[in-house]
């Protein structure tokens, strides 16, 4: 695990991970392929809905992650509204995420989603130092929302939104991690999240849910946004420290806005790159400096929505 003493010897000593690569090198192609996956649902947005795709990115994800850890459903069904809870976090944060994405640039929907993590690591804390990042945050987020120019207020809103909704899935997932072993809480709650997106899904989508073109698509989305990015990460996590982790992981809205730059072919103004750094500023400063205990159950929570389960 992050932080003892095998971690600690491994990382000082510089031993590689067993993909043949540094865990840096794994985080950074974990992050590359999350947003790579981000890109692509966008790209499709034209021709399937955003909806249809949360909802394919969930399903698949779910089952996935069932058959791997195989819950038992009936022993579990004791604690549902815990999971049920945690499933609808996730939930909201695949369907405002996407949404949000459909209305503003790639970077902009990602930087706000994150302003969730962030806004978590912070709450509370006493340092002088942490006030340095909160400006920063704050002023970041208020450079998107005051001069953005590619993104509409719905965009911006829903943006927001997600971020609340991961913040939640944070909260949720410590609670989760601590009652169950593995990942078969997780695996209910991803259930439990499918099946609620389901009526979004099938509503927008309609037979296109059924379309194999589709099904392999939301697949591949699946995959480069989830399913490869999962193992990357927590295959660096049991090599690296969690704070070294956290700044890797603060690098993820300026990967966005290059991906949605390149692969996209959006364009941010002055302004909006302006935001989006201090955001990614506030993030390094945080994991890197302040809050440890907090700043670990962020980097611990960016295994998540974007790689660890969904």
């Amino acid at each position: 695990m992050p932080g003892d003493s095998s971690t600690t010897s491994e990382v000082a000593h510089g031993r590689r991970a067993p993909f043949g690569a540094p865990p840096a090198a794994l985080v950074l192609v974990a992050i590359t392929s999350v947003q790579l996956g981000f890109a692509l649902a966008k790209s499709l947005f034209d021709e399937f809905p955003p909806d249809a795709l949360a909802f394919a990115r969930l399903s698949l994800s779910a089952l996935a992650l069932g058959l791997l850890w195989r819950p038992d459903y009936g022993r579990l069904r004791h604690r549902l509204t815990l999971l049920g809870g945690f499933g609808v976090a996730l939930a909201g944060l695949n369907l405002s995420l996407y949404a949000a994405m459909s209305h503003a640039p790639l970077g902009i929907a990602i930087t706000l989603a994150f302003a969730g993590p962030l806004g978590v690591a912070l709450v509370g804390s006493r340092r002088p130092l942490d006030f340095v990042w909160v400006v920063a945050a704050a002023a970041g987020v208020g450079l998107l929302l005051g001069g953005a120019s590619h993104a509409s207020l719905t965009g911006l809103t829903l943006g927001l939104l997600s971020g609340c909704f991961w913040a939640a899935y944070i909260l949720l997932s410590a609670r989760v991690g601590r009652e169950f072993s593995g990942g078969r809480g997780l695996a209910v709650a991803l259930a439990c999240a499918a099946l609620v997106v389901l009526p979004f899904g099938v509503a927008s989508g309609g037979t296109t849910l059924l379309d194999p073109r589709f099904l392999a698509l939301g697949l591949a989305v699946s995959a480069l946004s989830s399913m490869l990015p999962a193992s990357l990460e927590l295959e660096a996590l049991r090599r690296m420290p969690t704070h070294v982790f956290g700044v890797l992981m603060s690098v993820e809205p300026a990967v966005a806005a290059l991906l949605g730059r390149v692969v996209l072919g959006e364009r941010l103004a002055g302004r909006e790159v302006a935001g989006i750094a201090l955001v990614v500023a506030s993030s390094v400063g945080v994991s890197w400096f302040g809050c440890a205990p907090v700043a670990a159950a962020e980097a611990d929570a960016l295994t998540g929505p974007w790689g660890g389960e969904v």
